[in-house]
């Protein structure tokens, strides 16, 4: 039970027992107390005026009378109109600190029912995964885990765009420009090579625009099934399959299910056909087949071109037909940039005018762009930051800037290899997580690896110095435990407040669909920690039970950051 939880129930109490009324306390309004008021939680008191009959000064100030008599929790109120704020006693969080850390599922919130898909990254073939694309996988893959911990039932999903005519430009240019290079002729990664071709073809065009016409026929044949474009697609992609896997495995990045194009056209082409005999879609004299959305604000959509062939919008009708049918899903949430935002406006309305009615249960996690100092990249220019190389060179700033602080010095080398991985890619993914997503978002290198500030290092290092005092007090015999005999300081107080304030946050993150909530709950954290440890060094302390308690509380926190900087998918080093 949270503290707004338990204060709600209380006033319930205090309601009943003052106007004879019952009073719902999940009905109540419970918030954390402003900064520039004193007291922890704030009651809204004008809801109970139609109970109380009295005004609201007076409301407040006979239900903060009771509690303060009838319940010891309570040290203290004061009344400002109709608000209540409450001071809770430092018995209370101290009780509060033994439930948190006797509860070995803290922050995992009960099981909603709810079955949830998340469709992220979904790739086109035709070029590596770029900075865009991390930032894809890395929300996609944090909210996935943030909808666990909310209680929910998830499955990972991608769809792999592996046709099209954006697949075949590459195919072409590699026959054309490429005289048979291969990754092993080449020594570059699948993905790499394909992307070259991609970008060949850019220029190609520019200088032949003819050429463009030769591709739309390689997409006919692709689609007629023709057996030597057939096996051209399937060495192609066969090549950025591999360079792919090798990406998310670097990224920590994994599905349940994996989605391909190549499949899914087909059951679009069908639900486009029943379209058509409903009356739903129009063909137009030159075969290519509409949807007037004229009426509903939009405009006509293509869902097949003149010469039959499909596009996105046809693949992602039989998709999600065949998702919801499969899982019978409750929710499906796409994370895409927000250049799509028009594209998914269509695919709700296209698939409500079908008649499915789970169409008001997709969501379109519209995210904002990456941007760097120097400005957009694009991908048919060859100006796009590189996923591998972008993670290299995490790698390689996290090694200058921790030998430069001289923080790993005295570990092992192959240990510190592994902590320059770890710390490169926990900046990488936190600079981009503690964004909210919907804002578009500049990308420094440098600035993420720095060891101080809202980081994901400083986070890192945080946990490594909790895991150096946890021990040193192990060595020296000393045991965590919270007895009924301590006290808790005010700053201690304050770190109880934060982390009891967890699955709010995650359930919070959870409603959002932001992990940036978890990535700045877990910095606050780190930052009062520190400045705790600053002013109470923990293995000083004379008094036993004090000492015991205050480990426990440290090993609480660690904890408490392993698990929401987990859900981040950044790892925690437990040395550093």
């Amino acid at each position: 039970m949270t503290a707004e939880q338990f204060l709600a129930a209380q006033a319930a109490k205090a309601v009943e027992a003052l106007y004879g009324a019952q009073a719902d306390p999940s009905t109540l309004q419970v918030q954390v107390t402003r900064k520039d008021f004193e007291g922890d939680y704030t009651l809204v008191v004008f809801p109970l005026l139609r109970i109380s009959r009295q005004a609201p000064a007076a409301t407040a100030q006979a239900i903060g009378e009771w509690l303060t008599a009838n319940c010891p929790e309570v040290s203290g109120f004061n009344a400002v109109q109709g608000f209540l704020n409450i001071s809770l006693s430092g018995v209370y969080w101290r009780e509060t600190l033994q439930d948190i850390t006797a509860d070995d599922a803290f922050g995992t919130l009960p099981s909603t029912g709810r079955r949830i898909m998340v469709e992220f990254s979904s790739p086109n073939t035709n070029k590596p995964l770029h900075l865009g694309h991390i930032r894809n996988n890395l929300l996609g893959a944090s909210v996935s885990d943030l909808l666990k911990a909310a209680g929910n039932e998830v499955i990972k999903a991608t769809l792999v765009n592996d046709r099209g005519v954006h697949i075949c430009k590459s195919m072409y240019a590699w026959e054309k420009l490429f005289d048979g290079a291969t990754p092993e002729s080449t020594g570059l990664k699948g993905d790499h090579l394909v992307g070259d071709c991609y970008v060949a073809y850019a220029k190609l065009e520019k200088e032949h625009p003819e050429v463009i016409d030769d591709v739309h026929k390689m997409l006919i044949q692709w689609e007629e099934g023709d057996p030597h474009v057939r096996a051209l697609w399937e060495k192609m992609n066969g090549w950025v399959f591999d360079g792919f896997e090798q990406t998310y495995k670097a990224l920590g990045i994994s599905f349940d299910r994996t989605y391909y194009e190549h499949d899914t056209y087909l059951l679009g082409k069908e639900l486009v056909q029943k379209g058509l005999d409903s009356g739903v879609f129009v063909k137009d004299p030159d075969g290519s087949v509409w949807c007037d959305l004229t009426a509903d604000g939009l405009d006509r959509k293509l869902l097949l071109r003149s010469d039959g062939t499909s596009v996105y919008m046809t693949q992602d009708l039989g998709t999600a037909e065949r998702r919801f049918a499969e899982y019978e899903l409750d929710s499906h949430i796409y994370v895409v940039g927000n250049e799509q935002d028009y594209h998914f406006k269509v695919l709700k309305l296209v698939l409500s005018k079908l008649g499915f009615k789970w169409a008001d249960q997709i969501y379109h996690l519209s995210y904002g762009m990456v941007e760097l100092p120097e400005g957009k990249m694009k991908s048919r220019e060859g100006t796009v930051v590189d996923a591998d190389d972008l993670i290299e060179k995490m790698y390689q700033e996290a090694k200058a800037t921790s030998e430069a602080s001289g923080k790993l010095d005295g570990i092992p080398e192959e240990e510190k290899e592994r902590l320059y991985r770890m710390i490169g890619l926990g900046a990488l993914k936190y600079f981009i997580l503690k964004v909210d997503p919907k804002k578009t978002m500049l990308f420094d290198p440098k600035e993420s690896i720095d060891f101080n500030g809202n980081t994901g290092p400083f986070i890192q290092y945080t946990h490594a110095r909790i895991c150096s005092i946890l021990r040193k007090a192990s060595e020296a015999g000393l045991q965590p435990a919270v007895t009924d005999s301590v006290a808790l300081s005010p700053k201690e107080v304050r770190l109880v407040k934060l982390l009891a304030s967890y699955p709010q946050k995650v359930a919070e993150a959870a409603e959002a669909l932001s992990p940036a909530v978890l990535a700045n709950f877990s910095y606050d954290l780190a930052k009062e920690f520190n400045q705790y440890y600053h002013e109470t060094p923990v293995l000083k302390e004379p008094d036993s039970a004090l000492l015991s308690m205050r480990l426990s509380l440290i090993g609480t926190l660690a904890r408490t950051l392993r698990g929401a900087m987990g859900i981040l998918g950044i790892q925690l080093p437990e040395r550093m």
